[in-house]
């Protein structure tokens, strides 16, 4: 058994590009359902078990989101296992996933993204950095791990464009502003920046490529440097993009393909967030409005 799951998690490494992060979820999840099992053969795992281990993290007081998860992980586990030829069919095909309540991505308005680009010192060369990524984010709405992974080679600085790698390997080619085109040119072409990996764009102070955490923690230091309380990540940045964008009237078809959503009804959830964003402008400057 140890052996097809080392297979499974190799295969959602490689053929699915899986994070790190993502397979470290995995098998936690995993292990917890051979747990509950008793370490009896997955081989052997049907409908009748699914729905008593489902009955189990109910009554364990676990969050449906956490259950909804653990059965995600397991429906790919079998999903691999069915490919494999291990089982003759998937048992959580037949499990009911338990319904979540959508939440709306939380977008920072233009004026908290303006805020975000005078925060980093940018007479030294991280700060620099830090504004070309904050830059491009907002310019392209990509994904943490897409910037992350960004080559020298991927900027089309004529056509002011980027090759981006998502979910899957899938390649896009998407726009950027001139602004984030030159701050890209120009913390490239400080004399400070010294690239032991001669590929990436954007590196740590040991001159080897940044990571997605790495990311993650600097966003949290500006947080803190400008007092605001909100969690804001680099994934803000990407729905604040994509929702401002609508609000210029750019096409829905058009932000799905930006932002490389596989299935339209993903980037439809930002109409929503625009209605509502357009509700409160309207509830707190109406004159009648008891917010006024």
């Amino acid at each position: 058994m140890e052996e097809h799951l080392e297979g499974f998690f190799s295969y959602m490494k490689g053929a699915k590009d899986a994070s790190l992060h993502t397979i470290r979820a995995y098998k936690i999840d995993i292990q917890d359902f051979i747990d509950f099992t008793k370490n009896s053969s997955l081989e052997n795992v049907d409908k009748k078990i699914v729905r008593q281990y489902l009955a189990f993290m109910s009554q364990e007081g676990l969050s449906k989101k956490t259950i909804a998860r653990r059965l995600s992980a397991l429906r790919s586990l079998f999903k691999y296992f069915l490919l494999q030829k291990l089982v003759p069919y998937n048992p959580l095909d037949l499990v009911l996933t338990p319904k979540l309540e959508k939440k709306l991505p939380q977008v920072l308005t233009f004026e908290q993204v303006e805020l975000f680009l005078k925060a980093p010192d940018q007479s030294t060369l991280l700060g620099l950095r830090d504004v070309a990524m904050i830059e491009l984010f907002y310019s392209s709405g990509i994904r943490v791990s897409e910037l992350s992974s960004l080559n020298q080679d991927d900027i089309d600085m004529r056509s002011l464009s980027v090759k981006v790698r998502g979910k899957g390997k899938k390649e896009r080619v998407i726009p950027i502003t001139k602004y984030a085109l030159e701050a890209i040119r120009v913390y490239l072409r400080d004399p400070r920046r010294e690239a032991k990996d001669q590929k990436a764009i954007f590196l740590n102070r040991w001159g080897t490529r940044i990571t997605t955490r790495s990311i993650d923690r600097l966003f949290e230091g500006y947080l803190k440097k400008l007092g605001i309380v909100q969690k804001i990540t680099p994934h803000t940045l990407r729905h604040s993009i994509a929702t401002h964008l609508l609000e210029k009237g750019m096409d829905l078809k058009a932000i799905q393909e930006l932002l490389g959503h596989q299935a339209l009804g993903t980037t439809t959830i930002y109409t929503q967030v625009s209605s509502k964003l357009k509700k409160e402008s309207y509830d707190k400057h109406h004159p009648l409005s008891k917010n006024g």
